[in-house]
């Protein structure tokens, strides 16, 4: 698993082959590993298990659920960044692993003792975790695309936007676009999924505050 892993984190999904994972693990052949997993989606399952462990849930309960729940959701996007592949691959098989499964029994625990019903608790964890791994999945792609093209960082990206400059420019269509790109500012990744993660948040506070008000 460990081993499969390497591969992935090193080559991404097109390099994990029962090959290269036996290669890893020194002088087997693929066919060796079949006497410990059924088939490569096996693996696949063993390795998105794995990997969530890496996510640090709270010793006990807190006060506040959003203090709970939004080191949840950062640290699964740190992990995600690690490990790209877990973006394209972790919609590919039922999330049922044994430490996904305490990750979301964490943030359902936190969600029902502070008003939510068990189905509603539901709804917001799936919400969440889509935010995280589509999110995820865009800015592995991005990073990709930036190493492809030499952008090592936002400075370089930056750069880049504002030598094409002109193109908007020409013509005066497009002014507000323009301007930006004669001084961008280039969020990060890491800055656009914190700032979409509060907004989520702010609507899930909206309703269970609505849920737990005297008057409903």
């Amino acid at each position: 698993m460990r081993a499969a892993v390497e591969v992935a984190d090193d080559g991404g999904t097109d390099a994990l082959t029962m090959a290269a994972v036996a290669s890893q693990l020194g002088s087997y052949s693929a066919m060796a590993l079949y006497r410990y997993v059924s088939s490569k989606d096996g693996l696949i399952d063993l390795m998105l298990d794995h990997v969530i462990a890496e996510v640090e849930l709270p010793r006990r309960p807190g006060r506040s659920w959003r203090a709970d729940i939004q080191p949840i959701a950062s640290h699964t996007w740190e992990m995600v960044m690690r490990h790209g592949w877990y973006a394209q691959l972790v919609y590919s098989r039922p999330p049922l692993g044994p430490n996904m499964m305490r990750r979301t029994e964490a943030m359902l625990g936190t969600l029902t003792r502070h008003g939510a019903s068990t189905a509603a608790a539901m709804s917001y964890a799936a919400m969440i975790d889509r935010h995280i791994f589509g999110s995820a999945l865009q800015g592995v792609e991005e990073r990709a695309m930036e190493e492809r093209y030499g952008l090592a960082n936002p400075d370089e990206l930056a750069r880049a936007i504002t030598a094409v400059r002109d193109l908007a420019a020409a013509g005066g269509d497009y002014p507000i676009l323009s301007s930006w790109m004669a001084d961008p500012h280039v969020a990060s990744a890491t800055e656009q999924f914190d700032l979409a993660l509060s907004f989520l948040l702010d609507g899930i506070a909206a309703r269970l505050r609505r849920r737990s008000s005297p008057d409903r």
